[in-house]
């Protein structure tokens, strides 16, 4: 195991996972970000180099953690063979089982490796799946004219808005959450529409992956443009800066896949796993 700390290495994964794509997707937006300031605090592990087999973006170990925060220790993984990650996820200390953490990943085998290997580390497992999905010339999408009240304005979110985000996410909700999102929010692109006291109506912001995540409009607010709006406004702005334009959504989730449709999203054929891992010491505390 090794951890890629060299900037022409990092420069390296990134021209090897585009070759990849779409199942590196996830790691090779780490990466990026990694290599473009690392403002996340987030390392690279690979099996071997140059020729790896597994590749795992995590927290940097010398930062002081929260074992009960799987927000902020979260992991992205990509793997040519399913063998080494298993190696790297059950031998290694390329993963740390002893708090609660996610990993994230555009491939089946990451949550059959998850259920084996914390069977025998005594870890919960939870897992998700969602559509993924990619603009893919976000710089053709049209922009978006809305005959907005004057008093409302297109900006970027504010870390005073962390509050509201975490309360309006079904992830949400906690103060662990609201920490996280305002990292975000201080970290990387975000957009929003906001009334004249500067309070959020729609907004969709980045995670450290380079996904677009919790695009969202208030009720009230709804049916007006604002969803498409922040939506375009941070696609582009993504692209402009060297990044894919990624997000997935939930199968179930109509009015926005309507609404990616509509803007010639390109849903990939392969899915958006988030597995989730809790020791059992920690079970009682995971809603925290």
């Amino acid at each position: 195991m090794l951890v890629l700390n060299c900037s022409r290495k990092l420069q390296m994964l990134e021209k090897m996972l585009r070759k990849s794509f779409p199942e590196s997707l996830k790691v090779y937006g780490a990466v990026m970000n990694i290599s473009r300031g690392n403002p996340f605090r987030t390392e690279v592990v690979v099996d071997s180099w140059p020729d790896f087999k597994a590749v795992i973006t995590r927290p940097q170990r010398e930062n002081e953690m929260d074992d009960l925060d799987h927000y902020t220790n979260a992991y992205a993984v990509f793997y040519k063979e399913l063998e080494t990650y298993w190696e790297l996820l059950e031998n290694t200390n390329a993963i740390n089982w002893g708090q609660i953490f996610q990993i994230q990943g555009l491939q089946d085998g990451i949550c059959e490796i998850s259920r084996t290997v914390a069977l025998s580390k005594q870890v919960d497992v939870k897992t998700s799946s969602f559509q993924m999905v990619i603009h893919p010339d976000p710089d053709m999408l049209p922009d978006v004219k809305l005959q907005m009240d004057p008093k409302l304005t297109l900006a970027h979110l504010d870390v005073s808005h962390a509050s509201l985000l975490s309360k309006t996410w079904s992830r949400g909700g906690n103060p662990r959450c609201q920490k996280y999102l305002a990292g975000l929010i201080r970290c990387f692109p975000s957009a929003c529409v906001l009334d004249e006291h500067g309070n959020p109506l729609s907004w969709s912001l980045t995670d450290q992956f380079a996904t677009m995540i919790h695009n969202y409009t208030l009720p009230e607010h709804r049916r007006k443009g604002y969803s498409r709006l922040v939506a375009t406004t941070l696609a582009k702005t993504l692209h402009r800066c060297g990044f894919p334009a990624q997000g997935n959504v939930l199968e179930t989730n109509s009015p926005s896949i309507t609404l990616l449709k509509s803007m010639n999203a390109q849903f990939l054929p392969c899915s958006f796993f988030r597995v989730i891992h809790t020791p059992f010491q920690f079970l009682a505390k995971s809603h925290l």
